[in-house]
């Protein structure tokens, strides 16, 4: 593994490939994730951070002839997303959707240049007001369940129908399977663990500084996997994609990544500590246990191996410092493992790792 610290300056006629590719946004960014579709490498859709009701959503793609990023469809959505994902369809079978959370759940179907609107999954149908979705997470064993995190305390799973048992092509819908109060303040985030078949456990983090780990067949209680002694609260939670025991998680401002192992509760294994600012983004490989990426204010990414646990990881394998601007958002590519994605102000850097 080699981090890059400047891009090599390669002709397309060249048969080597660059280690950077750069995109160059109209439009600040918050939002980015990484297509899995076998068919289309180095697609990502990003979300644009603008501070008003008009915001954009834009799936941009990679020219391997070319070496350079082109949009290939722009849509409206409004308010920032604060979450993208595409469904994690590895194998292509399922029609080609994303879907975005901002003040509700939306599921979009990807073309170009026409992305077309699907549907919006709303659970308040009987209020004016919506309680602002924080996160979501579209679960891999299963493609028809979606659970989303809101600032009302809750995690509701979805069932989602996208129509490809029948082959219609403009069918999707979704209702609601539950609705559960997930912590005692706002949710942050919520994700799917692969955990005892993939399908049934998740955990959330939220505003009273708790992981709270569920299962959609005991919903009655709760385990609380771990407390910020300061009870400050918790933004990020991502499971390791390849041993279901680890999880990853971020304070609010804090310059530290705390490494939990579900078997050891409320007692951090390992603490990622070399950042100089506070970290926006945690991403563990694809393909390895004992790979995380974080991502900072810092303007940096950091690659650590975990493997040493519970002897103290001192410092990052990698060290990205080229980002220029803060870092809000990293991504590794299910698919391409090969590749690390950034966003900073208005630009998508990819990273070959």
């Amino acid at each position: 593994m080699s981090m890059p610290h400047s891009s090599s300056s390669t002709t397309s006629s060249s048969t080597k490939r660059k280690e950077i590719y750069k995109y160059q946004a109209p439009w600040p960014l918050y939002s980015m994730n990484w297509s899995v579709r076998p068919d289309k490498r180095f697609r990502l859709a990003l979300g644009s951070f603008v501070e008003e009701y008009n915001n954009k959503v834009q799936i941009i793609s990679l020219d391997e002839e070319t070496s350079e990023f082109s949009a290939k469809s722009t849509f409206d959505h409004p308010y920032p997303t604060t979450k993208i994902m595409w469904i994690p369809d590895s194998k292509g079978v399922y029609p080609d959707l994303l879907a975005t959370s901002g003040d509700y759940l939306r599921i979009w179907r990807a073309g170009e240049p026409y992305t077309l609107f699907e549907c919006v999954l709303n659970n308040n149908k009987n209020s004016d007001f919506c309680a602002p979705l924080t996160s979501f997470d579209w679960n891999e064993v299963d493609p028809n369940l979606i659970g989303t995190s809101s600032i009302d305390t809750t995690c509701t799973i979805w069932g989602l129908e996208t129509g490809q048992v029948l082959g219609r092509v403009n069918d999707v819908s979704g209702h609601v399977k539950t609705q559960l109060i997930a912590h005692d303040k706002e949710v942050y985030d919520i994700a799917f663990s692969r955990a005892g078949g993939g399908r049934d456990m998740f955990a959330s983090v939220g505003a009273d500084g708790s992981v709270r780990m569920f299962d959609l067949r005991h919903l009655e209680h709760s385990t609380i996997i771990y407390e910020d002694p300061q009870h400050t609260p918790l933004l990020r939670l991502a499971w390791n994609k390849q041993d279901p025991n680890y999880l990853g998680t971020v304070a609010m401002d804090a310059c530290e990544v705390v490494i939990l192992d579900v078997r050891v509760p409320c007692t951090p294994v390992a603490r990622l500590n070399n950042h100089r600012a506070c970290v926006n983004g945690i991403a563990w490989a694809p393909h390895s246990s004992c790979h995380i990426c974080t991502a900072g204010d810092d303007h940096q990414a950091l690659i650590w191996d975990i493997q040493q646990m519970p002897r103290a990881i001192e410092d990052p394998i990698l060290a990205y410092t080229a980002a220029e601007g803060e870092v809000n958002q990293i991504q590794w590519g299910a698919t391409q493992p090969d590749w690390i994605a950034i966003c900073y102000n208005r630009h998508t850097e990819i990273l070959r790792v």
